[in-house]
């Protein structure tokens, strides 16, 4: 799905690139995270967050672009569609969805949205993750005409947000609309209550 490779770079934390360390090469994905940096403890300073804040963005343009994929799938037959929710492993390249089959069977899509954020929150802390998305969809107005996906996403280098992007489905095929990006509380990787730079 190329036109998604086009729409999502463009409009993903496009704030976050005058961070940029110049020694990054442009198709780097995988970064190497030393044992004693401040990342290893789930804090950042300021400085980390600025020398990584390219290479997290890439992760988690990678990510989205994945789980997209795969999720419009999803969007494309006429089925009601639950959340999903795929983690980006630490070794900055790995995508895994998360299977709950079993677990949440008849629960409504609210429960299944906590339950994966409980999900991906204990990976998190365990350090096992660097990145997280949940993917669902949702209505843009009250009449209820409109739909929505929903990419709730974190990474370990303190970037979270929502990103609402308003879609149809016309012959077969998702088409999208413009994103708008909301913030949103970080919930899998740190506390709301503490900052990622480390600071309390």
């Amino acid at each position: 799905m190329s036109y998604l490779r086009n729409l999502f770079p463009k409009f993903l934390l496009v704030g976050m690139v005058f961070f940029a360390s110049s020694a990054y090469s442009q198709g780097q994905v995988k970064v190497q995270i030393p044992e004693d940096s401040a990342i290893a403890d789930g804090k950042l300073t300021k400085e980390e967050l600025a020398k990584f804040a390219v290479v997290g963005q890439r992760q988690l343009v990678h990510l989205i672009e994945r789980a997209t994929d795969e999720y419009s799938a999803l969007l494309e037959n006429s089925a009601p569609n639950m959340p999903a929710a795929w983690m980006l492993m630490d070794d900055g390249e790995t995508v895994k969805r998360i299977n709950l089959d079993g677990q949440v069977d008849g629960s409504p899509a609210q429960v299944r949205i906590l339950v994966y954020r409980a999900a991906l929150k204990s990976i998190a802390r365990r350090g096992k993750i660097n990145a997280a998305v949940i993917l669902y969809t949702g209505k843009v107005d009250t009449a209820g005409s409109s739909e929505a996906l929903v990419i709730e996403h974190e990474h370990r280098l303190g970037i979270s947000g929502n990103k609402v992007i308003p879609f149809e489905v016309v012959e077969g095929k998702v088409k999208y609309s413009a994103p708008v990006t909301r913030e949103k509380p970080y919930q899998m990787f740190y506390d709301e209550d503490a900052t990622p730079d480390g600071q309390s």
